[in-house]
């Protein structure tokens, strides 16, 4: 008995490592095409549960598309209507992982198979770097999920005498009730539904626990994930927990609907069981009810986003609530958040220093301007500090960068722009009247990025030229004295200030659009 509990324990923790290794390998190598497909194809609910389901069945982990998504809210790139889409997607896209145990471990045993596979994996882990090294962590992955499926079937088979469906709880709506809180309980205490469905297969398999036993355990698994997702969201965002509370009530509802499931379709489902096996009835039955969760959520989605919303609404500065903690564990959600916070700031400094370019606001807004946006950019600075692009990723890494001149330039142009004093002179030139206005509108437009920056660029080089002759012909002014020393210097300063403040803007929209789209595959 005591070699059937550590066995049990030993291909619980190998599975556990397994889908780690396997989903984290995954995530690396198609992180940046997942995230671009998620972010153009999720245009309504129903195309975001297609995304979430494709993307979880593809990297194996449900929590993994949950953090991308939260990412793409804060950045503005999805909606949360659209990104509840891809939450029920997701739910049905970790059935897939129930489906590989069943039709590959416990029906093929490829434990043994998977002996080879594992050395080979390990050799491409030590040999490779980058595409390649990701390739065999994710096969050794897998090799280490099926030799974790066959060490728990070698200790279930311990358990034949000791554990049998007798000492269970069955039949009636109590029985199930029990049952479904024990599947509850195993998987927060594993911290992994899928690890859950494995121990719940194998003993399904040794017939140590009935189908219909095993399917109550499979709704409580369903719904033990998302205390995982809450424990998650604890220390993170507004936007994580949003989503982690939709995601409770969607999964509560959807364990609502796979009892009636349960017990009005036994029929069919022991004919099921009968023509495929046990196994793959049991991951029928959750794959089922976790689509009939989706089909009723999804033409519901708009009130379901507004119920969550009220129930969580947003807090903390508007400048930078998207730095959500629980995002650094994606490199790529954690920049779509400080790329939102630096849009935000952006969008503050050169509305702002629009209305006071066009006498629209007095400039001593600006002083106190730079006083909100100093804490912002200190937050900002920090959080991306804490952003980890792994090695073998230029093009994220260039994306940080990009962020990071950013964050440079905005700190740059918000405190330069609080000098006083220097727009009315700019605004009384009529050689400078015009650029002056034009900056002021380009800044205040709110055109797209790439449109704000061409335009900033071309103002740029055109008042570059300027700047030169006009520094002269004032200089030559106060040389015959048509201006006073005095003035000379007022309008040199100000022409300086004016294309500094220029330069930067420019490079803030520049850098923008580098660090608001991810990087091309």
């Amino acid at each position: 008995m005591n070699d059937a509990i550590l066995f049990i324990l030993g291909g619980i923790g190998l599975f556990l490592i397994g889908m780690k290794t396997m989903t984290e390998a995954l995530r690396e190598a198609a992180g940046t095409r997942l995230r671009q497909f998620v972010s153009r194809f999720t245009t309504t609910p129903l195309r975001g549960v297609l995304s979430g389901t494709a993307v979880t069945a593809l990297v194996q982990s449900s929590s993994a598309t949950t953090v991308m998504t939260v990412g793409f809210v804060g950045a503005g790139l999805l909606s949360f209507q659209h990104a509840l889409g891809v939450i029920y997607g997701a739910n049905i896209g970790t059935t897939v992982t129930g489906w590989m145990i069943a039709l590959l471990g416990v029906e093929m045993e490829l434990g043994t198979l998977a002996l080879p596979g594992i050395f080979l994996a390990s050799l491409l882990t030590l040999v490779s770097n980058g595409r390649g090294a990701r390739i065999g962590r994710a096969a050794g992955g897998f090799c280490l999920i099926f030799i974790g499926l066959d060490m728990m079937q070698d200790g279930a088979s311990g358990f034949d005498k000791v554990l049998t469906p007798d000492s269970l709880p069955s039949g009636g709506l109590a029985g199930l009730v029990q049952l479904m809180l024990l599947g509850l309980a195993m998987t927060v205490v594993m911290q992994s539904s899928s690890a859950a469905m494995a121990v719940a297969l194998v003993f399904l398999a040794g017939g140590t626990i009935l189908l219909e036993q095993a399917a109550a355990m499979v709704i409580g698994m369903n719904l033990g994930t998302t205390v995982t997702a809450l424990l998650a969201s604890a220390g993170g965002g507004r936007m994580m927990r949003r989503t982690a509370v939709a995601n409770v009530i969607f999964n509560a509802v959807t364990a609502l609907l796979a009892f009636p499931i349960l017990f009005l379709g036994a029929a069919a489902f022991a004919g099921l069981a009968q023509r495929f096996g046990d196994a793959t009835a049991l991951v029928l039955f959750h794959s089922a009810f976790n689509l009939a969760g989706a089909a009723l959520f999804v033409p519901a989605t708009t009130v379901f986003a507004r119920v969550v919303t009220r129930l969580m609404p947003d807090e903390g500065d508007r400048l930078t609530r998207t730095l959500d903690p629980a995002l650094l564990s994606d490199e790529g959600a954690a920049m779509d958040a400080a790329q939102a916070a630096a849009t935000a700031i952006t969008d503050l400094v050169f509305g702002a220093l629009g209305r006071a370019l066009q006498a629209e606001a007095p400039e001593d807004g600006l002083t106190r301007l730079c006083r909100r946006t100093d804490p912002a950019l200190n937050e900002l600075s920090d959080y991306v500090a804490r952003i980890q692009v792994p090695e073998g990723k230029p093009q994220e890494a260039a994306r940080l960068t990009a962020i990071l001149h950013q964050i440079d330039h905005l700190r740059r142009l918000s405190r330069r722009a609080g000098r006083e004093g220097l727009i009315t002179p700019l605004l009384d030139d009529d050689r400078l009247r015009r650029p002056v206005q034009f900056f002021a509108a380009v800044l205040r437009d709110g055109a797209t990025p790439d449109r704000r920056a061409r335009r900033l660029a071309w103002l740029s080089a055109h008042v570059a030229g300027l700047t030169r002759t006009h520094r002269r012909a004032t200089l030559l002014s106060e040389h015959v004295g048509l201006i006073t020393v005095s003035e000379m210097f007022k309008r040199t300063d100000a022409l300086r200030w004016f294309s500094r403040n220029l330069h930067h803007a420019e490079r803030i929209a520049h850098y923008a659009c580098l660090g608001r789209h991810d990087p091309a595959p």
